[in-house]
């Protein structure tokens, strides 16, 4: 397609006038759809129905009752399920709770109130935290939550600029951590380089209760090839930081979101540190629920074959997303984008100034997105140009409908900006 950015304003103004009667037709459907956050669709859930009916026992391998209080940090036979599938020792994780952001919550609120062992409470201390964007919303909620700092860094295809990151980390000793989303991040689906997170686990810091958190959301989220994510754990360990990093992963995208398994893992000593604290909090995670997620699953093998069937389901989505982004703007200069190698999102970029229009404008016509910013913290994007498009959530008719409307969305917010010129 040819250069609209290079158009007459007399041309612009007659494609405006064929884009604004189609989004007025599609406005007048009165449709009612969802593109705003990372949900499994029905049709994935349904693959997870055996879970509810999976026990055949009430008494783990140990001969735990799981309907009674125990077992804090997660069943044995838990722990080697995800030992297995991640290859973290078991003796390195803490399993329980249905979510891994209430492991990250729970870890900064240990780390804001107590310090890590050994150094001050962050609350005594002026505290900034790294985050790589576009991001993660609910890292930055969560940081924010506790006053922390948090100073943008940009994202690159293969992690986060690392040059700035080190530089920051090794000037600043109130830089005191980095959040890192290593194998499909959220939103761009990209995946950290083994050399940048060698250097996240070797880099020199002014602060030496600088932390690493490693969120490993959608390690197994593959939609067209497998991908790997660095060991981060045994980088920092072979680096002689062993107390670096921390680890979190959950069955929430693999199973039932409400239902499903989170998980830390750190170094041994950070794992005790953590389980002591837990233990004033709790006597025991969901062991009913850890129980069934193994009957269910069998082993590691039979995660990695589930989340081949979800990837079948989550396939064409992403194929039609990233061909309808292909056929209607290659060329235009009105959009960029990031081909996700694997993971729940797809990132696109506006010209400049032009989300949060072009958010505003799919709200009207009864779709509903990601709020434009979300992917910065505070919501502050600075050039107001990046949308995350989730696809997993419609069915595929949905999505289809969806995009149509996106893309005239995209026009018209974009022909204005031109004609502002």
């Amino acid at each position: 397609m040819s250069d609209w950015t290079t158009y007459s304003k007399e041309e612009l103004l007659e494609l405006k006038a064929e884009t604004q009667k189609r989004y007025d037709e599609y406005k007048a459907k009165g449709l009612k759809l969802d593109l705003s956050r990372g949900k499994p669709g029905s049709d994935v859930l349904d693959l997870s129905n055996g879970l509810l009916g999976a026990l055949d026992t009430y008494k783990s391998e140990n001969g735990t009752d799981i309907r009674n209080y125990g077992v804090p940090t997660g069943l044995p036979e838990a722990k080697k399920l995800f030992s297995d599938l991640l290859g973290i020792p078991a003796a390195n994780l803490i399993v329980g709770g249905n979510s891994s952001l209430t492991h990250m919550y729970n870890v900064f609120a240990f780390l804001h109130l107590f310090g890590p062992k050994g150094f001050a409470p962050w609350s005594k201390q002026k505290v900034k935290i790294l985050c790589p964007c576009p991001g993660y919303d609910r890292h930055f909620t969560l940081t924010d939550d506790f006053g922390a700092e948090m100073v943008v860094v940009p994202l690159k295809e293969d992690g986060p600029d690392m040059d700035l990151v080190e530089k920051l980390a090794a000037e600043d000793e109130s830089v005191k951590g980095i959040w890192i989303i290593p194998l499909y991040s959220n939103p761009t689906g990209g995946i950290i380089s083994s050399e940048k997170a060698k250097r996240l686990a070797s880099m020199k810091t002014a602060a030496k209760d600088f932390r690493i958190f490693w969120d490993n959301a959608y390690g197994v989220h593959h939609i067209w090839e497998k991908n790997t994510a660095p060991d981060i754990l045994k980088l920092t360990a072979e680096a002689g930081n062993a107390d670096r990093a921390y680890y979190f992963f959950s069955t929430s995208k693999i199973n039932f979101p409400g239902g499903g398994i989170g998980l830390v893992a750190a170094s041994e000593e950070n794992v005790a540190e953590l389980a002591a604290h837990y233990a004033k909090a709790t006597i025991g995670f969901d062991k009913i629920i850890q129980l069934k997620t193994v009957k269910f699953f069998g082993n590691a093998d039979g995660i990695v074959a589930h989340m081949e069937r979800i990837a079948e389901l989550l396939r064409p989505r992403f194929d039609h997303v990233l061909g309808t982004l292909h056929k209607e703007f290659s060329g235009t200069g009105l959009l960029t984008w990031t081909p996700p190698k694997g993971g729940y999102f797809v990132s696109v970029d506006t010209l400049p100034g032009c989300a949060k229009a072009v958010v505003a404008l799919a709200k009207d016509a009864g779709v509903v997105l990601t709020g434009a910013g979300a992917t910065y913290p505070h919501k502050a994007d600075p050039n107001d140009s990046n949308i995350r498009i989730a696809p997993t959530y419609p069915d595929l008719d949905e999505l289809e409908e969806t995009m149509e409307l996106l893309v005239l969305c995209i026009k018209l917010v974009s022909i204005d900006k031109l004609l502002e010129v």
